[in-house]
């Protein structure tokens, strides 16, 4: 049996009202539980969506927690949690800015590394990707910007923090980043040489092996260093610089001295 005229009308409104009331009296259930919730249930919460992989209710969840209990043990160890979701969630500059915000503010908390490593990551994952990678394009010849920025937050991890459990793959990425940066340095040198600048041909080149020693580029960073100091007749730092030469790759070696390590610990 179907309803028309004004009785169907009022049905559709009664409905519309019955609607309505149980919506708000929804919307008041959460808003009272939301009052009576700790520090302690929001951040189980959170850490809970976090474990499953609700990135964005966990982000929500946190930020609820720090704004609301922002004094509180769980609010500070939400604000290093919240670094992690926002990696994971791709949110790079959100996680930057939680971790440099973090750093800022909790400079001697235990757990500072992992923000400092965390920062480093972003930096990092923002290397040329895969497709790049497939079609072969030349990486050593673009401004490695975001290299040094994870490098100089790996560094820090490595350098300040030598027995945190990060700073072993810290130092890994440092390697793969020294490579990166000394084949960029290179780039620049040999592409100043051409053109017949050698005072900037040497000065990259020797800046390259100051800070990137060890790196498989050094060797060419030495010959441009060489064949700049000829050009410009500095006949004694150009013997000095073959001196160097001849003791790293005499032997046809492909890579520097190794009993002295790149790295300043």
């Amino acid at each position: 049996m179907f309803l028309t005229g004004p009785k169907r009308g009022g049905v559709v409104a009664l409905c519309c009202v019955l609607l309505a009331i149980s919506v708000s009296g929804c919307a008041a259930h959460r808003e009272k539980l939301a009052k009576k919730a700790t520090p302690e249930s929001l951040y189980k919460k959170a850490h809970h969506e976090l474990e499953t992989y609700s990135l964005n209710a966990a982000i929500k969840t946190y930020e609820s927690l720090t704004a609301r209990f922002p004094f509180t043990d769980e609010a500070r160890q939400a604000r290093l949690d919240i670094i992690y979701a926002y990696y994971r969630a791709g949110e790079g500059e959100s996680a930057i800015d939680a971790a440099e915000t973090f750093i800022r503010e909790n400079p001697t908390h235990p757990r500072v590394d992992y923000a400092w490593y965390v920062r480093g990551l972003v930096d990092f994952e923002r290397q040329p990707n895969a497709i790049e990678r497939l079609f072969r394009a030349d990486l050593t010849k673009r401004p490695p910007s975001n290299a040094r920025k994870a490098f100089a937050a790996f560094k820090t991890v490595v350098e300040q923090y030598p027995k945190s459990e990060y700073a072993h793959d810290s130092l890994q990425r440092m390697v793969y980043l020294r490579n990166r940066l000394a084949s960029y340095e290179v780039h620049v040198a040999r592409y100043y040489f051409k053109r017949g600048a050698y005072v900037a041909a040497a000065q990259r080149a020797k800046g390259a092996i100051e800070q990137y020693d060890g790196a498989p580029a050094i060797r060419e960073a030495l010959g441009i260093l060489i064949q700049s100091y000829d050009k410009m007749n500095l006949t004694v730092l150009a013997t000095q610089a073959r001196q160097v030469y001849e003791v790293n790759y005499a032997a046809d070696t492909r890579t520097a001295d190794t009993r002295k390590p790149w790295w300043k610990w």
